[in-house]
């Protein structure tokens, strides 16, 4: 093995190793590991304490397949029916979503002097939560079975198919495409996606019985094979390989889907703490100190939006006062998605990497804690309020 090769694996090694570090200090202090990994990230990455030159392209290919993972897996907990109600119930939760959401990042860009098009591209950064940092939350906090957690999938859904308008359209806009060659790759994006769908929705039994495997070996690769190329195909016609992934988990049902979970979980974790070291290590720390003032001021807008969206979300569904709060908070943390839209804009305007970075970082970090302890806020608040309202009653009767 050549001396660059060794780099690579002493490098992937060290980064494991803190890694595990991390996981173990997060199970131990109580709070989800996914916002330490992305500080881990950005230690090692571009102005950071320490660089790594040899593996950047291999935690790159590893942090794709991570998204893919997490949506994958996500996907295996619902059918092709549970999908299609839930988008249908959740419809009028995506419009408001699209509108409280995108609004913040329109207004921002407008007040900091940017063109309209990179106003536009702010727009869709503030518009969408992260699928994948979504998805890891709900499994590591074992919400996979709460009622809201149907709800908060199906808003997420509706965001990723609005890409598959959103991309096209600005990618052409951008890169001086006519106006036919971006109806052309719209229109195909939404072939695409009503194929994979109807493919899902009325072939799901049949290919499940076909992919299950008495060997797990042929299963796994079966699995793993299928999953990327799907996701892959869906990255090659402009749409979100996270719905390719996402897609396949739902088409499949049965027996295979309980073999599935076990197979992948391992795989899953290790290629999702990669996906946010590697998140990380796309941000240079150098720029984050000129931007974090109105990145600050736009995320908060945002948590209270997408606590809105989620609270609109839950109430329609009938869920509860805490599973709505929850359902708002687990909108929160963006990712993946909002740094594509921002690197799109980037040639037009320098800043806007930076910014969308220093945004996602603050709300992939707040929004994980909001996530994991909403029903405890929930609860001092609520034990407040009764409080306020025996003192208030109290007063009123001694006046009298």
């Amino acid at each position: 093995m050549h001396i660059g090769g060794d780099l690579l694996i002493v490098e992937l090694g060290a980064v494991m190793l803190g890694l595990a570090i991390v996981a173990r200090l997060a199970r131990r202090v109580g709070i989800p590991a996914l916002p330490l990994y992305l500080l881990v990230g950005l230690a090692l990455g571009e102005g950071g304490l320490v660089e790594l030159p040899a593996s950047a392209e291999f935690i790159e290919a590893g942090a794709e397949i991570g998204v893919i993972l997490m949506l994958l897996m996500l996907g295996l907990e619902f059918s092709p029916h549970e999908l299609v109600v839930n988008v249908r119930r959740s419809s009028l939760a995506g419009f408001v979503d699209l509108v409280l959401n995108a609004a913040p990042g329109v207004v921002a860009g407008l007040l900091l002097g940017f063109d309209p098009i990179v106003t536009v591209l702010l727009g869709g950064v503030t518009y969408i939560s992260s699928s994948g940092i979504v998805a890891k939350l709900v499994a590591d906090l074992d919400r996979i079975g709460n009622h809201e957690t149907s709800v908060v999938l199906s808003v997420l859904v509706i965001e990723d198919l609005a890409m598959v308008l959103y991309l096209p359209i600005v990618s052409g806009v951008l890169f001086g495409d006519t106006l036919v060659g971006t109806i052309v790759a719209v229109s195909i994006s939404l072939a695409a996606v009503l194929v994979i769908l109807g493919i899902a929705y009325f072939l799901g039994d049949r290919l499940s019985a076909i992919a299950l495997s008495q060997s797990s070996e042929a299963l796994l690769l079966t699995l793993l094979g299928v999953t990327l190329l799907v996701a892959g195909l869906a990255g090659r016609l402009n749409l979100s390989t996270a719905v390719g992934a996402f897609v396949v988990g739902v088409a499949l049902s049965g027996d295979i889907v309980s073999h599935a979970r076990g197979l992948l979980l391992p795989l899953r974790n290790l290629f999702a703490a990669v996906f946010f070291v590697f998140f990380g290590l796309q941000v240079d720390t150098r720029l984050l100190p000129g931007v974090a003032v109105a990145a600050a001021v736009i995320a908060a807008v945002c948590v209270a939006t997408k606590m809105i969206t989620g609270w609109i979300a839950g109430g329609r569904a009938g869920i509860g006062t805490p599973g709505r709060l929850r359902a708002g908070a687990a909108l929160v943390a963006h990712g993946e998605f909002s740094i594509v839209i921002a690197e799109l804009g980037i040639a037009r305007e320098h800043d806007l990497g930076a910014l969308a970075a220093a945004y996602v970082i603050i709300l992939t970090l707040v929004g994980a804690l909001l996530y994991q302890f909403s029903d405890s806020l929930f609860d001092a608040g609520h034990r407040r309020w009764r409080r306020a309202r025996r003192l208030g009653s109290g007063g009123a009767s001694t006046r009298t």
